[in-house]
């Protein structure tokens, strides 16, 4: 079980919550949420689940998303009158909840600094029932992929493509988040699904940039180090950002024979680069001593750069992170990867 430091425990738990539901969808950009870290509840399927939202602290001025947000005036003109916020749903790990998400990826003050929301949902399968997070450890639904323990997810389990699609819609009707900039993260389990809602739902998503877990559909049953090119073939491309440690032994960089993960890190970027018709060969660029960037530049019909960040010595962690990551392993501090990753989502600013 990874070991995470984690802020005040949150008081909401992933199964549904017997509490009001949230206000009738506004229209325009009238955000029915106010500023800072609160739970919301989106019904799905007849049950309503919590998704902890933080919307930032200062509202969204046009023409600040190329990081000039301290330029600002001093007064700035309330958000029911700005535009649209970018949202980014920030995925976390197997055995792992929001609560625990939000310390590892620290988006709340890169939300705040950018002008972006950050919601952060919860998996719906138990993993333990004597789990030590406050929150609990849950897992998502990933189609057709095992679960940690091995055994796939159970037949009635939460729909999570269906799922994350909801919360996307509801946030769209009540946090003023513009639906053309919509991205995801996610951490391991968080990244496969991540990569698996892309997968399923291109339109959704402007962009995605898994941390130790972008996948391009289920490893093939015949032979896991290839890719299964039917569990993923969007109609429409999707820009790719990942990072991935060299050491993680979790989900290995170089892939191993387990369902679950199975083909490499450079394979998936190679399958979204085929995705996205990236018809060059890809460059490489030396960032730092122990960090290497593979860039596809060259993709056609607008679909964007694929791109990963390979992280020389880093175990299964999320770069940057000032969690408590324990036997995952070395946390990189010579990139964050939250910072880079909304760099790279604002220069896709919509699909």
């Amino acid at each position: 079980m990874a070991t995470y430091l984690l802020p005040e425990p949150g008081t909401h738990s992933p199964s549904a919550a017997p509490t009001a539901t949230a206000s009738p969808a506004s229209t325009g950009c009238d955000s029915q949420l106010s500023p800072g870290t609160t739970t919301v509840q989106v019904t799905f399927s007849g049950q309503r689940y919590p998704v902890r939202v933080h919307l930032p602290e200062e509202p969204s001025i046009q023409g600040a998303e190329d990081g000039t947000r301290d330029e600002l005036p001093d007064q700035a003109t309330p958000a029911t009158d700005q535009e649209a916020l970018a949202l980014v749903l920030d995925l976390h790990g197997s055995g792992a909840n929001a609560t625990a998400q939000a310390q590892i990826s620290g988006l709340d003050e890169i939300a705040d600094a950018h002008g972006f929301v950050v919601a952060q949902p919860t998996a719906a399968i138990p993993l333990e029932s004597d789990s030590p997070l406050p929150d609990g450890s849950w897992a998502w639904n990933v189609p057709g992929v095992p679960m940690v323990a091995g055994d796939y997810p159970p037949e009635d389990a939460r729909d999570d493509v269906a799922f994350l699609t909801a919360v996307v819609d509801h946030l769209v009707q009540t946090a003023c988040v513009d639906s053309q900039r919509v991205y995801a993260t996610g951490f391991s389990g968080g990244g496969r699904m991540a990569s698996a809602l892309a997968c399923a739902r291109p339109g959704l998503l402007a962009a995605i940039a898994p941390v130790a877990g972008l996948r391009a559909g289920r490893a093939a049953y015949d032979n896991t180090s290839e890719t299964d090119p039917l569990t993923c073939d969007p109609a429409t491309g999707v820009p790719v950002l990942t990072f991935h440690g060299t050491d993680d032994w979790v989900n290995p960089y170089e892939g191993n024979a387990d369902p679950r993960w199975g083909y490499s890190v450079n394979t998936a970027l190679g399958r979204w680069a085929e995705l996205n018709q990236c018809t060059e060969p890809p460059t490489q660029t030396q960032v730092s001593e122990q960090v290497l960037l593979t860039s596809y530049n060259d993709c056609s019909g607008g679909s964007g750069r694929v791109q990963g960040y390979t992280l020389t010595g880093a175990g299964h962690t999320w770069p940057g992170s000032e969690a408590d990551f324990g036997e995952l392993g070395t946390v990189s501090q010579e990139i964050g990867a939250s910072e880079l990753m909304w760099e790279f989502f604002a220069k896709h600013p919509g699909r």
